[in-house]
């Protein structure tokens, strides 16, 4: 049977039973799901004084290949959705290799969510054809991937955000 769209899975980092988006600052990959979709599902509201300062704060979540037998081929990420006006999201791919998440391919880990991870560049692809290509995933296997967020100095707005697309090829 093919990967389907249920065999990628996005995983919260901060360790094995790590459950808080707000500590999702890389490290061991945790066996709690990042669903994402709702406000505030990764990051945590911008204060006013936050937004005045323009603050950049980073999360780490790993995509893995849930599929029991097949790699995931080709894994692409990009950002679809992005506010008008609102915080600017970037990603960037971890330097570790794709790996299990807990002693291969494990994410720096950042002391606070304001140090920005070394090794990751960032940008904001959106686009399928700019995006950041991880490359294969085998059967199992997780690749780290950073967001970075930047208040914008902005007036306040309701449902601000971005939406992450995963996508890959599969045999069988």
């Amino acid at each position: 049977m093919p990967i389907v769209a249920t065999d990628i899975l996005t995983r919260l980092s901060g360790g094995a039973t790590n459950a808080t988006p707000n500590a999702s600052l890389g490290g061991v990959m945790s066996s709690t799901a990042w669903a994402g979709g709702t406000l505030h599902d990764l990051f945590d509201p911008i204060t006013g004084d936050e937004n005045a300062a323009s603050t950049v704060d980073y999360r780490a979540i790993y995509v893995r290949n849930g599929h029991a037998t097949l790699s995931l081929l080709g894994a692409t990420v990009w950002l679809t959705a992005q506010i008008a006006g609102g915080a600017l999201v970037d990603i960037g791919l971890d330097a570790a290799a794709v790996g299990n998440g807990s002693t291969t391919g494990v994410a720096a880990t950042i002391a606070n969510e304001t140090t920005a991870p070394a090794g990751v560049t960032f940008n904001a692809p959106a686009t399928k054809a700019g995006g950041l290509v991880i490359g294969d995933i085998a059967a199992g296997s997780a690749k780290a991937v950073w967001f970075r967020r930047t208040a914008s100095n902005s007036a306040a707005i309701d449902n601000d955000g971005v939406t992450l697309n995963i996508s890959g090829d599969t045999t069988a």
